[in-house]
């Protein structure tokens, strides 16, 4: 009888230990790689117009994002919206360094798109002064060193700006050292957290070299197994640095509108099988820190 209830009783934790990973996370989210270019509002007339955006973003459980634009004037859009206070989601606006498609090659050698982002800084948004600059790409991490990616970076750290950058891990090394503090005191989001796969060895020695550096997770090679739930050595790495990494849902064509709910909720199966503690920080608390939101 003994051995019996042995057996049974160990099935039932079993059981119970399945079920505790198995629940998804059902707190607020942050989303911190949101674009809301001129394809998806179009004049306010496109596929997705703020009511459509802000109702997508409030059915998610996300309570703030990070959004950014080609131009920006999508974001200036978003921010405007008088359906914020009613949806209860806070937007933080970022100056987006893309007037066109034309700019994603050049910016960094490009003196005009300096004079742009001192522009837009001065101007803000009607909810308040910007908050960071980017999303921008590096496709050879050597630009990194043109003129205007210097002084682009040079100025986010002057004025407490956050960057999010698309950009490898060398390119991550470079942008640090062309700040008066060799990258101290720079606040960064690594968009993807790296391109074509940096592995978490590298990720985890830029964390330790930059205190500012942070990880966005959307389009992670190798983060998620088949079972939906973080891979090993992703799962270390976010146990090890609970207060380095965030979630973003990366719309950068309208498609990936169209299935905003999903990405989102992709993102609270993995977070249920993280201890609450680290769940909660990396889906909402280090942005709420970062960028000072409101309790939702």
């Amino acid at each position: 009888m003994t051995d019996l209830f042995q057996r049974s009783l160990g099935v039932l934790l079993a059981l119970c230990a399945a079920t505790a990973v198995a629940a998804d996370y059902d707190g607020p989210l942050f989303d911190a790689h949101l674009h809301y270019n001129v394809e998806a509002w179009d004049g306010r007339n496109g596929p997705h117009p703020p009511e459509d955006v802000l109702g997508r973003l409030q059915r998610s459980g996300v309570r703030a994002a990070l959004s950014n634009s080609r131009p920006n004037d999508g974001t200036k859009l978003l921010v405007a919206s008088p359906l914020l206070q009613q949806t209860q989601v806070q937007v933080v606006p970022f100056i987006r360094l893309y007037r066109n498609r034309a700019d994603y090659d050049t910016w960094h050698h490009d003196e005009s798109i300096v004079q742009m982002v001192r522009a837009e800084l001065a101007q803000g948004t009607a909810a308040g002064p910007y908050r960071g600059i980017g999303e921008f790409h590096l496709y050879d991490s050597a630009n990194a060193k043109g003129p205007t990616a210097r002084t682009l970076m040079a100025l986010a750290e002057d004025k407490g700006l956050t960057v999010l950058a698309h950009v490898d891990d060398a390119a991550i090394d470079l942008l640090m050292a062309a700040t008066p503090s060799q990258g101290q005191k720079l606040s960064l989001i690594w968009a993807h957290t790296g391109i074509g796969g940096t592995p978490p060895e590298r990720v985890a020695a830029l964390l330790e070299r930059y205190p500012g550096l942070k990880g966005e997770l959307s389009y992670r090679p190798g983060l998620v197994c088949e079972s939906g739930q973080l891979c090993p050595a992703w799962r270390a790495l976010l146990l090890k640095y609970p207060d380095r990494f965030l979630v973003g849902s990366d719309t950068w064509v309208v498609q990936r509108w169209q299935h905003y709910e999903a990405l989102m909720q992709a993102y609270r199966v993995w977070l249920g099988g993280l201890p609450r503690e680290v769940a909660e920080q990396v889906a909402w608390r280090n942005a709420q820190r970062l960028f000072g939101l409101s309790k939702p």
